[in-house]
């Protein structure tokens, strides 16, 4: 339902004569009106049915789609610098799921600080949440003492890790994560896990799990699986590009010729991932041949869980050399698609469910009055082709333009 907007003395702008992808369960709207004050949405819908205010900007975005930002609920921020990368592909919101130094608590913190005193993003980059270190403890007293360790640092989510690397390293034992997550609950702290192996994620999320931080990717998933998912409420999310780039730079991966992957990507990646030796090792790597032998497994769990209505939140694990962030993305909805979702589905699952599975819904997700105004302006209809995400033309994040500060 649209709502009218009221007269105000703060910044309001109006973008106008655009396509409107809410986010909601609504249909497209043609010719729609946003109106944003003070970054915040405080009207969406038919122009014929939203009141601008008087004295309001605004900006005309005939024959352009709106859509909700995109949320990444499983990336990694290694400087406070990828935040700006992320945000320039369409990734307003970032859950960096490990390993953050001190610079991106500092924009964590800030962005928190300028939100309740209502001023602008300074910089204007990707919204962060956090998880700290990655625990690795090998006893439950370790665990409890680790868990203490990252509640102390305000974390928004604990993660670990239950994986033995295809079996080259050990793998926490179920005594010591549980333990974990016992420890992180009586904290009030969420616990995302990384794993691989169904055996481990069916254990994991009886044992108290909050989010499935990646695919099972060793075998097929079954219906208990998916039941137990819903019924507990546990998200789940399929990384598929963290597989792909296992093994893509076996050779030169044809989007390195792509100019917005370009126009933001890490160069000195790109040199050291050409690397005709490096290139070589990817190609006899035992681990990478089975990665890639395990992506379709990957997808089809994707495909049977979205089908059983476990809610998806669409991440990437982004952040590590090769895992480029921003635009690997844009390419995870398009292999979600491939695996068989519907582009609305995947939508959902980059904006509405990622927000509510990550419990950042009452702010981000939508465009409805009352949320952050964080979204794309598309040259072209995404639920048509989702490969018309990576046709942008502009970047909003709480109703200010990404790269122009305006």
């Amino acid at each position: 339902m649209a709502t009218g907007a009221q007269s105000s003395t703060g910044a309001t702008t109006a973008f106008t004569g655009a396509t409107l992808i809410d986010g909601t369960d609504r249909a497209p709207i043609a010719d729609a009106t946003l109106v944003v004050r003070d970054g915040r949405v405080i009207a969406a819908g038919p122009a014929a049915r939203v009141t601008i205010p008087a004295g309001a900007a605004r900006v005309a975005l005939a024959g352009k789609v709106i859509m909700p930002g995109i949320i990444n609920s499983h990336g990694h921020a290694s400087s406070a610098g990828d935040l700006a990368t992320y945000a320039a592909y369409g990734v307003t919101t970032l859950y960096s799921l490990g390993g953050e130094p001190a610079d991106v608590f500092a924009a964590r913190d800030a962005q928190r600080e300028a939100q309740r005193s209502g001023a602008p993003l300074s910089p204007l980059v990707s919204r962060v949440f956090l998880a700290g270190p990655v625990m690795t403890p090998t006893t439950p007293d370790e665990a409890r003492t680790q868990v203490a360790g990252v509640a102390a640092q305000h974390v928004d989510i604990a993660k670990i890790r239950v994986d033995d690397n295809l079996g080259l390293g050990p793998k926490m034992t179920p005594e010591v994560y549980r333990a974990v997550i016992n420890e992180a609950h009586a904290r009030k702290l969420r616990l995302a896990v990384h794993m691989y192996y169904f055996a481990d994620a069916v254990d994991l999320l009886n044992s108290g799990a909050d989010f499935m931080a990646h695919s099972v990717r060793d075998v097929e998933v079954n219906d208990a699986f998916a039941a137990s998912l819903r019924a507990k409420k546990v998200c789940y999310t399929p990384t598929l590009m963290r597989e792909v780039s296992t093994f893509v730079y076996e050779s030169t991966p044809s989007f390195f010729a792509d100019s917005l992957f370009l126009a933001h990507a890490n160069k000195v990646w790109m040199a050291t991932l050409q690397q005709p030796a490096r290139m070589e090792a990817m190609r006899t790597s035992a681990s990478a041949q089975q990665y890639k032998k395990q992506l379709p497994v990957a997808m089809r769990n994707l495909k049977r869980l979205s089908d059983a209505g476990v809610r998806i939140a669409m991440g990437t694990d982004t952040g590590p050399m090769g895992r480029f962030q921003g635009y690997f993305e844009l390419m995870e909805l398009e292999m979600m698609v491939e695996a068989g979702m519907t582009p609305r589905a995947v939508l959902a699952a980059a904006t509405r469910d990622a927000a509510s599975c990550m419990k950042i819904d009452r702010e981000l997700g939508t465009l409805e009055p009352g949320k952050w105004a964080d979204f794309l302006v598309l040259n072209a209809n995404p639920l048509e082709n989702i490969s018309n995400v990576r046709k942008q033309h502009s970047v909003w994040i709480g109703g200010k333009r990404v790269g122009t500060g305006s």
